[in-house]
């Protein structure tokens, strides 16, 4: 089977950064801060000016993805204008496909692709290239070195089925067809392919880690697209394998579940895999969410970003229903999925200052 091996990460010690108040960090940890520390998902990205113009200097997203002094910029630029809690790595969930020997570029105007496509999951014939990580790490270490001392450094992977979604079709799909038929059609080769993306996808957080990444985040984008036992065996059990796996092997690193989509699953993801912090997206009631989830449970989100985007009275009323409903638990201020390409500098910055009043 090929899996990305452990010797890709540098140091087998975790880069220690200057001790001080991290807000973010120690909500993590299970305490309650007022005001909530604050990122956004996509934080760097379109909206910024800054960088629309490193992307027409420097060209392509993937190349921006491998070239570090350039991802870290990226990654910089909002803590710089805005002095968000959590710096969130510039990368992408498809580097590890990349990484397993898929090839990945991205079409204008209609996102990733993926060659070969694995429709019947074999991956045996891919040859893997763990150096394409190596690049990733190095932008961690140079973020590190320039972040402020009260900024978490945040890492990320995408979690096994919403990569394995993307490798099966060879790009996004309605409804994630492609990878659904072929787990019922094929269910050892699916489970082979996961189990896969699981072991890579522990080594490349740990190499995050090491390089300097204080607490990571598993984006699930479609796990709401899976019927209930579907989603126990192929959202909640390898999320669960790489959470115990990073615990044994780094532990003390939070790990936030960010599982879209799922609803009023959210409880059992949240006992069953075991993470340290659940991100919720916009369309969860958050009253209903803190009746329902584990008490002390870290909170993380669930602003919609078309409120953000929309700004003025909508967006305060917004944060204020959000505030309010997570009063009494740890919670992170977030949005409910990603920072929107056409949202004003002015919004994100009424949020902060409506958020941090």
């Amino acid at each position: 089977m090929h899996v990305l091996s452990g010797e890709t990460k540098k140091s087998s010690e975790p880069v220690a950064r200057q001790t001080a108040d991290r807000p973010l960090l120690s909500v993590l940890r299970g305490e309650r801060r007022d005001p909530p520390p604050v990122w956004l998902m996509r934080q760097a990205g379109r909206y910024l000016s800054e960088y629309r113009a490193l992307r027409a200097e420097k060209g392509g997203f993937l190349e921006l993805c491998y070239d570090p002094a350039a991802a870290a910029e990226i990654t910089l630029q909002p803590i710089r204008r805005f002095g968000f809690d959590g710096a969130i790595l510039f990368s992408d969930i498809l580097v590890i496909p990349h990484a397993m020997g898929q090839r990945l570029w991205f079409e204008t105007g209609e996102g990733p692709r993926l060659a070969p496509p694995l429709l019947d999951g074999d991956f045996a014939a891919l040859a893997p290239d763990p150096d394409k990580l190596s690049a990733v790490y190095e932008t961690v270490g140079r973020v590190v070195a320039g972040l402020p001392a009260e900024t978490t450094m945040l890492g990320f992977a995408g979690s096994p089925w919403t990569v394995a979604t993307y490798m099966v079709a060879g790009q996004g799909s309605k409804d994630q067809a492609p990878a659904r038929r072929l787990a019922y059609r094929d269910t050892r080769a699916f489970q082979a392919l996961i189990d896969a993306v699981v072991a890579a996808t522990v080594e490349y957080l740990v190499g995050q880690i090491d390089a300097g990444v204080e607490a990571v985040q598993l984006f699930d984008s479609w796990a709401g697209s899976l019927a209930p036992q579907e989603f126990l065996r192929w959202v909640v059990a390898p999320n669960r394998a790489i959470v115990d796996q990073l615990r044994a092997r780094r532990p003390g690193t939070p790990i936030i579940g960010f599982p879209k989509g799922i609803g009023e699953k959210l409880p059992v993801y949240a006992r069953e895999t075991g993470v340290d912090a659940l991100g919720i997206d916009e369309t969860m009631d958050p009253v209903w969410a803190d009746e329902n989830l584990p008490r002390g449970l870290p909170v993380q989100g669930n602003l919609d970003p078309l409120a953000l985007l929309a700004g003025g009275a909508g967006l305060e009323n917004a944060v204020n229903r959000i505030r309010a409903a997570f009063s009494n638990r740890p919670h992170i201020f977030n949005l409910g999925h990603g920072i929107l390409p056409d949202t004003p500098v002015v919004h994100v910055e009424q949020l902060l200052a409506k958020v941090r009043a």
